[in-house]
């Protein structure tokens, strides 16, 4: 009787344990008919018939012609090959299943490639999910309060971001400080429309209340897609491009919040700093900009691409 059971090494490759453990036997007894079997295992015979056709089925085992029948292992190397190969295959068809539900799931949508997240947690998890597996681009409307930041990591490997914040949202000085830290892909609106993120220009996501609606590629998309390259357009940098020339950073950056209508004071509580100066830094820029007004300074410093 064979007592021995090592530790099983085969069930990864969807081999039970009794199988293994009939196949180490064939292993050591090569040629060995169902009865020699039944008597190193100690089992019934009909349970050793069942574990043939296992081995058999799996290729772990071969049954020879003639009476009475006899059975050869596989070799261990060429069997586990086999296995894997069958598993790698069972992978690919699962993935492939799981388009097809997919493509079940969006059809009984009501409102065609829409899907709906509800709760607060399920939704930030959503928009960092996208920002995660996104592979080369990721666009970004954002109005407080805020739900996306771009995370560094994922830009370093090669996706670029691009943001638009809603300038009402930009309050604080310190929050100023945070969206520019984006550079020149981060960019400044007055009256932002709504919360979008889109993924390599495939899945977009867009709050609306307590809502968040995903879309996929449709018409819509298309249309969200074209709307951020209009808004973008009309967008102003958070990080002007250049110090030199006739304006300093800061220069243009109080021209840049200046040309979007915020008030001197307004600009001064966003920039930390008095009123006053910023009315006395304004009269240098139209000065340097040989500009007699706000309005034409911006036109003149947008030409030069000072406001960029």
């Amino acid at each position: 009787m064979h007592n021995y059971r090592p530790a099983p090494v085969l069930e990864a490759l969807g081999v039970c344990s009794e199988d293994e453990q009939l196949y180490r036997v064939l292993l050591a007894r090569p040629e060995a008919t169902a009865t020699d079997l039944v008597a190193d295992m100690g089992w019934a015979t009909a349970r050793v018939t069942r574990h043939l056709r296992s081995l058999l089925s799996l290729g772990l085992a071969s049954r020879t012609p003639g009476r009475p029948a006899r059975y050869t292992p596989a070799v261990p190397e060429a069997a586990v090959e086999l296995l894997a190969l069958r598993k790698q295959e069972a992978i690919v068809q699962a993935r492939m299943n799981a388009a097809v539900l997919t493509e079940e799931f969006r059809s009984k949508r009501e409102a065609g490639p829409f899907t709906v997240i509800r709760g607060q947690q399920a939704m930030a998890q959503r928009f960092y999910q996208a920002q995660q597996t996104a592979q080369s681009e990721v666009l970004v409307l954002d109005k407080s309060p805020f739900v996306v930041l771009p995370i560094k990591p994922r830009r370093a490997c090669g996706v670029t971001y691009r943001t638009i914040y809603d300038m009402a949202s930009l309050v604080e000085p310190v929050e100023l400080a945070a969206a520019r830290t984006a550079g020149p892909s981060c960019r400044m609106l007055g009256g932002v429309p709504l919360k979008l993120v889109v993924a390599d220009r495939r899945t977009g996501l867009v709050q609306t209340g307590q809502e968040l609606v995903e879309i996929g590629p449709s018409s819509l998309l298309d249309a969200l897609l074209r709307l951020f390259e209009l808004l973008w357009q009309q967008a102003i940098s958070l990080s002007p491009s250049s110090s030199e020339g006739p304006l300093s950073f800061e220069d243009q950056q109080l021209l840049a919040l200046a040309a979007v209508g915020l008030t001197d004071q307004a600009i001064a509580r966003r920039l930390g700093v008095a009123q006053r100066t910023v009315e006395r830094r304004m009269q240098r820029i139209l000065k340097a900009l040989d500009a007699t007004t706000r309005f034409q300074a911006g036109l003149r410093a947008g030409q030069r691409g000072l406001l960029v």
